[in-house]
């Protein structure tokens, strides 16, 4: 009878250098590979907004920006599963448990097909009501905010998927599989949109089309791989019949991911309608450039943490904790140039960055680039909070990465949000931001501090219980 492992293997198992191999030189190939896959994954909508804003109209952005809190809770779903899902993968493999790791798996693929497909059905029933109500779409904009969301909708099951799965091809050791899965989606949706939004006259549809597209085929690359030689994982039927309490600690270890992008969600739903409130529909195009220009800054942070997770998990696993904390600092320290590489950039030159969206003096070119200049004060310290966050979702504790996860977007920027434009007025939404950055990192360090002296003591604990043996 087949039984539920994977089978010894080859002599080398691409997961057992993690452990031994030297940090910084994991560190380069596990992360290089997602970075480069995050900067091109990133482009999907902004591809979209660059050809909606060049080729159809700059409500156009608008209404992608409009759309965007909905389809991030989509993504949330897909992180709440696929994340924790991931990192309990890397954290079993550490302790040497693979009998359970294809039940992970098949526990994911059935979790990632019921959570998110109950998300977009609740979506596509509550559009209108949501976009009119909740988001407070004005009369101009709704048109292009729901044409581009439905159509996102009806592939939202493999937009989740397809990210989903693509996790545990990195944490099986190999990251640039996971890369070419990016590249191949977004290469095909830069590809696609000019040909439905120009070449077939699709407009802003035409960009949803390609971008749905693209990440369906995604998906099929996704599943052909775990079907193909290059791995001795496999995705089983009876993996997929849900254990309760493996479903649970899979939903409560991707808690802080989810949380953190429902808060983005919140968070840009209370921005677009103070930006509505206080500069009308060129101040949510205007942002809605910032948010895509922020984003291609982030993507190397974001590679970097999705190389660094399986590092950290599998050593905290095999309590190897010096190497935990050599991870986590080599990630703060790579992740911080990245980052104020782009701030450099942004700040010296903002209106070019503005004229690749939309290339024409006027207001939205003036309220971009200052826009994009006060958001931005604070971008070389954020590499430390956000890789901060993720260690502890990384390590299996989601408590404490939640709280640092959510300071920032809930506890910190939604009450100046609320706060500041009252009295500096849409400079207010603009300055709100850094002010939550700032308040964020400072509450990170205390955490850090902490977490940093525990590893140190466990560190010492396992060296005097190893010397014990020894002796």
């Amino acid at each position: 009878m087949e039984q539920n492992v994977i089978h010894q293997a080859d002599p080398i198992d691409p997961t057992d250098r993690i452990g031994t191999a030297r940090v910084g030189k994991l560190l380069l190939d596990f992360s290089i590979p997602a970075i480069i896959g995050m900067m091109v994954n990133a482009l999907y909508n902004i591809v979209d907004r660059i050809y909606v804003g060049q080729g159809v109209d700059p409500l156009g952005i608008a209404g992608i920006t409009i759309a965007m809190p909905l389809m991030i809770i989509l993504q949330a779903s897909s992180m709440l599963i696929g994340v924790g899902a991931n990192s309990l993968f890397s954290i079993r493999l550490g302790e040497g448990r693979r009998d359970v790791v294809e039940k992970i798996m098949g526990h994911a693929f059935a979790l990632l097909f019921i959570i998110p497909g109950i998300v977009v059905t609740l979506l596509l029933i509550f559009t209108d009501r949501l976009l009119l109500d909740a988001l407070g779409t004005s009369e101009a904009v709704f048109p292009y905010a729901k044409t581009y969301l439905r159509i996102i909708l009806y592939g939202g099951i493999f937009s989740a998927m397809g990210p989903g799965i693509n996790h545990f091809i990195r944490s099986d050791g190999h990251p640039r599989t996971s890369m070419l899965t990016q590249i191949l989606g977004a290469g095909i949706n830069i590809i696609l949109d000019p040909i439905f939004i120009f070449g077939f006259g699709w407009g802003i549809a035409g960009a949803a089309w390609a971008t749905i597209i693209s990440q369906f085929i995604s998906f099929v690359w996704v599943m052909y791989y775990f079907n193909s030689r290059h791995t001795r994982l496999r995705f089983r039927i009876r993996d997929m019949k849900l254990e309760l309490n493996l479903a649970l600690k899979i939903i409560t270890i991707g808690f802080a991911p989810f949380a953190m992008q429902l808060a983005i969600g919140l968070v840009n739903i209370i921005l677009n309608r103070a930006l509505f409130r206080y500069g009308g529909d060129v101040a949510v195009s205007a942002m809605g450039i910032v948010y895509s220009i922020m984003v291609m800054i982030f993507m190397p942070l974001q590679g970097l943490n999705q190389g660094v997770q399986p590092i950290i998990g599998y050593n905290y696993g095999a309590k190897k904790y010096d190497r935990v904390l050599r991870a986590y600092k080599l990630a703060v320290v790579s992740g911080t140039i990245f980052v104020a590489m782009g701030f450099l950039v942004v700040q010296l030159f903002p209106r070019l960055f503005i004229a690749v969206f939309r290339n024409e003096q006027g207001p939205l070119m003036e309220m971009g680039s200052r826009a994009l200049r006060i958001c931005t004060i604070f971008l070389p310290f954020l590499a430390f909070q956000i890789i901060s966050s993720n260690y502890f979702q990384a390590i299996g504790k989601p408590v404490q990465g939640t709280i640092l996860s959510l300071s920032r977007q809930i506890l910190f920027y939604i009450p100046l949000l609320l706060i500041l434009p009252r009295i500096f007025g849409i400079y207010g939404v603009y300055s709100a931001m850094p002010a939550a950055d700032s308040l964020s990192i400072i509450l990170s360090a205390i955490v850090m501090i902490r977490e940093i002296k525990r590893l140190k003591a466990l560190e010492k604990q396992n060296s005097n219980t190893n010397d014990s043996v020894t002796v």
